[in-house]
């Protein structure tokens, strides 16, 4: 009856339970009105796949591959796994622990023992024992719970982790492509320009030996001959390191990467629109740091909870006997219920480090998530201005390639007629040289602002990329 009374009461106690420690209410946070730098509505292009907006099927095949394959995202998910694993651990401290066990023995009794066998008794025997065992630790004050609650606010973080990788992955394998297309680009301007040179340098050795030119001025064209030679090796020892970059992006061995378009052809994405306070919904470092302060101030709650009593409830059912063949009968049942109550009395300040310890550990988390969200806003904003004055710079060094080539032509036109010494030619040839690969540099670096807007942004492509990354299963397995 005194059992039954113990379950009867139980829902009770659990209906009058509570959690100890403050429940997580979301920090104010001041966001500015709107970013240093306005751009047209293209809201739209923030939640779609937005690098297929370039327009190189090569690069969406490696994006592609890229969140499939990359190790850093698969360790992520791993992670995530992992994570699940230990809730799944906690939250079954919530529910009665069921059990059994058995034991078979063969014994010898001491006859010299305090209690003496009658003489002629044998001294051996066999015990069996077996028995099915239950225990629920009931969770009075809140501690499973919390710690519950600190797992789950875990896994969410490790979740938006990993699709922080997904960001920071698909930026570097696109930004890494258009690197290496902007090298390819460079790579072909410099064998261009080694080839123009290579002719001029046969034409004035003919000159020199009409004696039409000095040998000054044919040594100032070998040299412009081997200055442009001297670029195409570093180049291409660039574009073999930035094909070995994209290949662990990809979870590959280092290897060659497919091309598609070429730099010139290959069309920037259009600026994605939001306020500064759609960051606080959408960027994976934000609501991580989010998810860690919850985890932080669950933690008090279970720190505070150990200077309470935790209170078990046991009990067994089975059989015990000195022969198997009773081993099932009834005089063999044996059973037990009972009830542990356990709690502290002095800890000589123990608990209260503890409570100290994750009172810290929640002030630390919040001071985290407001700084992330400070270098959010700043990230943002500098990768808008960036795309805005990048593309500024684009367009003044293009018109400046147009004029050095106009200047180059002239210059090389008023040597022919005799009117100009070769060293104005030179400058001219070799200022074309540096300019042409400067301008693809900064076409590059164009590309890579926009990059960075679409990575500071957060938007919710990432949810596109997490599923390339990791796709569900299909219903029903």
């Amino acid at each position: 009856m005194n059992a039954l009374r113990m379950l009867v009461l139980l829902p009770c106690a659990l209906l009058a339970s509570c959690k100890l420690g403050p429940d997580y209410v979301r920090p104010e946070v001041e966001t500015p009105a709107a970013w240093r730098m306005e751009y047209p509505q293209a809201a739209d292009a923030a939640n779609t796949k937005w690098w297929e907006q370039f327009g190189d099927t090569a690069l969406n095949g490696l994006l592609e591959d890229a969140l499939r394959g990359n190790l850093e995202i698969r360790a992520a998910a791993a992670r995530v796994d992992q994570l699940l694993g230990a809730l799944a651990t906690t939250r079954s401290q919530f529910f009665p622990q069921l059990g059994y066990y058995g034991d078979a023995s063969r014994n010898r009794a001491s006859q010299r023992g305090p209690t003496a066998l009658p003489a002629g008794v044998d001294p051996t025997y066999s015990l069996y024992e077996g028995a099915l065992t239950a225990s629920w630790q009931i969770d009075l004050f809140g501690r499973v719970r919390r710690q519950a609650e600190a797992i789950q606010a875990q896994v969410y973080a490790s979740e938006q982790g990993r699709r922080g990788l997904v960001l920071s992955i698909a930026s570097a394998t696109v930004a890494s492509y258009i690197g290496l297309r902007a090298l390819d680009r460079q790579l072909e301007i410099a064998q261009a320009t080694a080839k123009n040179y290579a002719d001029s340098v046969h034409l004035f050795e003919l000159r020199f030996k009409r004696g039409a030119v000095s040998e000054v001025e044919l040594r100032q064209v070998e040299s412009q001959y081997y200055q442009a030679m001297a670029a195409i090796p570093s180049l291409e020892q660039s574009i073999a390191a930035q094909e070995n970059l994209i290949s662990i992006l990809l979870g590959r061995n280092p290897g060659p990467i497919p091309r598609g378009l070429a730099l010139d052809q290959i069309q920037p994405p259009a600026i994605p629109a939001g306020l500064p306070s759609d960051l606080l919904r959408r960027r994976p470092d934000i609501l991580q740091a989010e998810q860690n302060l919850v985890a932080a101030n669950a933690g008090i709650g279970a720190a505070k909870a150990l200077y309470f009593p935790t209170i078990s409830l046991t009990g067994s059912f089975g059989s015990v006997s000195t022969a198997f063949s009773d081993f099932l009968t009834g005089p063999s049942r044996a059973w037990a219920v009972g009830a542990d109550l356990a709690g502290p009395i002095f800890t000589f300040g123990g608990i209260e480090g503890q409570v100290r310890s994750a009172e810290s550990a929640r002030d630390e988390a919040l001071l985290v998530y407001r700084q992330t969200i400070l270098a959010a806003f700043q990230q943002t904003n500098d990768a808008l201005v960036g795309a805005q004055k990048k593309n500024m710079e684009v367009e003044a060094l293009v018109k400046r390639v147009q004029a050095l080539r106009d200047y180059a032509r002239l210059s090389r036109r008023r040597f022919d007629n005799g009117t100009a010494s070769y060293i104005e030619v030179l400058y001219a040839e070799n200022e074309l040289f540096g300019a042409e690969l400067n301008s693809v540099n900064t076409q590059a670096e164009r590309f890579s602002q926009i990059i960075n807007v679409y990575k500071a942004m957060g938007g919710g492509w990432v949810d596109v990329g997490a599923e390339i990354a990791a796709p569900k299963p299909p219903e029903g397995k």
